[in-house]
């Protein structure tokens, strides 16, 4: 069994001999061979010579430097593409994740899970700028999703190489890893882990992280339940207004009729109108979004599913077929 830890940098410069000096011992201690991946994410300080140092001092880190920054989810794509361990760890660089619960992240793999999430069960960061958005942003992803965790943003998780092969990310929706790994099928737990108060440098999250959670969380619904079948969402928005559009159709005869109103006197027509419109550019957003997605899964030879395990089964023809 092999480890990869991979650490997205981005202007951690004070952090990041501590970092290695803590958690080098610790990889030791485990007696298996391991490597730390390092992921320059475009830093503007001093970040990049301190990689370089670190790099030339011990072989088995290794460094990526971007040409600009991407973003963490980027650099932990970065990282787990170039990783080549058995078991992947993800942790921070700022020193709030702490090395000594790596091993226990692994025992619990070694119990049968896939992925181990941490859980900064007592953070040390700001109640109202951090704490409350995070439990806000928590709550919202496991009833969303169903996948039940108390702490999606701590970088600091394990998972078996198998689970997070293939899996790309995008935006900022590396928090939806463990959700990407239960959609395979993999077994996910979480337990509790330490975290300290930064020390150097300053956060880049804030109150604006809801807002980014909420419109992830719909890209992952949406992929989750329509990504083989988006004539769904589309088609059903478009039939919703073509039901608006006769409703309100009916209700300017009826003023018209019974009523004296005539059509000029109401904006029914015009809603009428919009939405018969609206309803047909749906329905055909829907039947170009169900092409794309043919598109994509036929020349490529990709299935629509996912095979755990087989029985009895081999590759090829039938005993005495053509």
């Amino acid at each position: 069994m092999t480890i990869s830890v991979t650490i997205p940098v981005f202007n951690e410069e004070g952090n990041l001999r501590q970092l290695c000096d803590q958690l080098i011992p610790v990889l030791e201690s485990l007696q298996q061979p391991w490597e730390v991946v390092l992921v320059n994410d475009g830093s503007t300080d001093g970040s990049a010579g301190v990689l370089d140092e670190l790099a030339e001092r011990d072989k088995r880190i290794k460094v990526i430097h971007f040409r600009r920054n991407a973003g963490q989810t980027a650099a932990m794509m970065a990282g787990f593409e170039h990783a080549r361990g058995d078991i992947i760890v993800p942790m921070d660089a700022d020193l709030q994740n702490d090395p000594q619960d790596i091993p226990v992240l692994i025992d619990k793999l070694q119990e049968g899970f896939d992925v181990c999430s941490g859980w900064r069960k007592e953070r040390h960061d700001h109640a109202f700028r951090r704490k409350f958005p995070s439990r806000i942003a928590n709550w919202l992803i496991s009833k969303v999703s169903g996948v039940d965790l108390h702490d999606y943003g701590c970088s600091l998780k394990a998972y078996r190489r198998d689970v997070i092969k293939g899996v790309r990310l995008y935006g900022e929706m590396h928090r939806f890893i463990p959700i990407y790994a239960s959609w395979l099928g993999a077994k996910v737990t979480e337990v509790p882990v330490r975290h300290h108060p930064r020390v150097s440098g300053s956060s880049s999250y804030g109150l604006e992280r809801i807002v980014k959670v909420v419109l992830d969380l719909v890209v992952v619904k949406f992929l989750d339940r329509y990504a083989q079948k988006p004539i769904y969402v589309f088609g059903g928005f478009g039939l919703l207004n073509f039901l608006v559009s006769l409703v309100a159709g009916l209700c300017a005869i009826y003023l018209k009729y019974w009523a004296g109103i005539s059509f000029i006197q109401t904006p029914l027509p015009l809603l009428v109108v919009m939405s018969a419109i609206t309803g047909v550019m749906c329905v055909l957003l829907g039947l170009v979004a169900e092409m794309v997605t043919r598109g994509w899964h036929e020349p490529r030879g990709k299935d629509t599913y996912i095979i755990g395990a087989t029985r009895n089964i081999e590759s090829g023809s039938l005993a005495g077929g053509d």
